[in-house]
């Protein structure tokens, strides 16, 4: 648990110097990310969690994938990881847990995810964290709808979808099963 609440004292102060760097107050920031003054500074302070959405909003405001962001706070990634070793992120309000299988690297413009979802969660992202993001969703166990650029698509295990998300996006689990999934990114 330790390790946990380290990586979050860390996300905190990074939010902190990304905003810092731009020279963006926390009203601006506000304005940007249709995130709330109050909600960030708590945010940037360690006093709250972020979600997957928030996160996601974040990482579009600062042009990064969700991955860049969570691995600037974790310590140069080795070329390889353990399963025991592989950064874990859990978004307790929607269900979702997030595996980081390949964490990324600055000089590198690809990664792979794992993600779970459980049945009925249901996460939207307003903007791609990085325009003309590559994303291949490969399902590995139950059923999932993903929405991208406008279109829907219900994918179920074995299948595999590629976009280049332009968009807004949205994952939900229709159940009554979770739904577990390998995402491959590839920035542009």
């Amino acid at each position: 648990m330790r390790h946990l609440e380290d990586v979050e004292t860390r996300l905190a102060d990074r939010l902190a110097e990304l905003r810092v760097e731009r020279g963006w107050s926390l009203d601006e920031l506000a304005t940007r990310s249709g995130v709330s003054r109050s909600t960030l500074s708590r945010l940037e302070r360690g006093e709250i969690s972020p979600t997957a959405a928030l996160l996601g909003k974040l990482s579009a405001v600062y042009e990064r994938t969700m991955s860049r962001l969570l691995a600037e706070v974790e310590s140069e990634p080795p070329q390889v990881v353990a399963l025991a070793t592989q950064p874990v992120w859990r978004d307790l309000e929607s269900g979702f847990v997030r595996r980081s299988v390949s964490p990324p690297h600055p000089g590198l413009r690809g990664e792979v995810v794992e993600a779970r979802l459980l049945p009925r969660a249901d996460i939207s992202y307003d903007a791609p964290p990085v325009p003309g993001l590559e994303q291949h969703i490969w399902v590995l166990e139950g059923a999932v709808e993903i929405t991208a650029n406008g279109r829907t698509h219900a994918l179920e295990a074995g299948d595999c979808l590629r976009f280049r998300l332009w968009g807004a996006s949205r994952f939900r689990c229709p159940g009554p099963d979770p739904v577990r999934y390998a995402i491959l990114v590839v920035l542009p």
